[in-house]
């Protein structure tokens, strides 16, 4: 029987996948490096979410960008002992970016507000040890444009810091999401012309997310193929936003193309990232958490991970 369009290119990436590892197997010895972005666990303490990591053999974090003012986040002293506690280390920064603090939004005090919110952020990055942030261009929840000048100024005010990444030794990590949640940049091709508008050796990275591959991609496996090196993490979920394995998400090709790209390498992260369903998901940042569901949330997601990976690679 004649395949699906999409069985096409999964085979094509099969193929390559196959092919090189027969050709290259040094380059498979080293596996993904797991991670797990922790904002989505709402207003647990950071010693709990850890514990759970630290259970289910995940050994880096996205931590929750939650330096909303100089009062506010993590402590860097704090936190690298908590983590190290429980054999963690930082891989990066969820930044977190709402319409108080748009990069594209009409109104000055927003914009300085993004800026200053990066700052902070990066300061605390290089204080844990961060190698990313993740920056988005627009607020998320906000899917109806200012006007058709927001992209050049979301730009054009990113470029204001670009020489922090630079000195802070981060890379920002510009983060694609579905037209259901923000306004512009919604698929990797976006994210390259942004990163080209913006213009600066300091914006140029990618943070890809699955879930919102899916809504705006032809096909996830050959949107990471494109991104290739300028992707710094990867978000992962499954076709319903929920653990992976729940769902219809075609895990199998994600991890061929990463490995095609050669993200097995230090420094990039493949960072799960289920939120569940629905247009605005920031409020789950402040919720009360349910502990036994994230912990099976968590545990499940790793192993499925894990042996996905393994049943590629044997």
């Amino acid at each position: 029987m004649k395949k699906q369009n999409f069985e096409k290119k999964s085979n094509a990436i099969r193929a390559r996948f196959e092919a090189l590892k027969a050709e290259q197997p040094r380059r498979f010895e080293k596996r993904l490096n797991l991670s797990w972005s922790n904002w989505g666990f709402g207003m647990e303490s950071l010693e709990t979410s850890a514990k759970r990591l630290q259970a289910a053999g995940v050994t880096f974090i996205e931590l929750h960008g939650n330096h909303y003012g100089p009062d506010l986040g993590y402590e860097p002293k704090e936190t690298l002992k908590i983590l190290g506690d429980h054999g963690i280390t930082v891989g990066g920064i969820c930044g977190m970016f709402s319409a108080d603090n748009d990069l594209a939004s009409n109104r000055g005090v927003c914009r300085q507000a993004a800026i200053d919110y990066i700052k902070r952020e990066l300061d605390f990055a290089t204080a844990v040890g961060a190698s990313y942030m993740l920056v988005v261009p627009g607020a998320v929840g906000r899917p109806q444009a200012y006007d058709e000048s927001e992209f050049a100024r979301s730009a054009d005010t990113l470029r204001l810091c670009g020489d922090l990444f630079v000195e802070h030794n981060v890379r920002a990590a510009i983060e694609p999401i579905r037209s259901a949640e923000v306004s512009l940049v919604h698929t990797i091709a976006d994210a390259q012309s942004y990163i080209e508008r913006v213009g600066h050796p300091g914006i140029g990275h990618i943070n890809g997310d699955v879930y919102h591959m899916q809504s705006e991609e032809a096909h996830i496996g050959e949107a990471l193929l494109v991104a290739d090196t300028q992707l710094a993490n990867l978000h992962l979920a499954d076709s319903n936003r929920c653990a992976l394995g729940d769902g219809a998400m075609d895990l199998d090709t994600i991890i061929r193309a990463l490995y095609l790209i050669g993200f097995n390498r230090d420094g990039c992260y493949a960072t799960p990232e289920p939120l569940g369903p629905g247009g605005d998901p920031y409020p789950a940042m402040f919720g009360m958490p349910d502990p036994a569901s994230l912990d099976r949330m968590v545990l499940d997601s790793a192993k499925y991970f894990r042996a996905r990976e393994e049943a590629l690679l044997s």
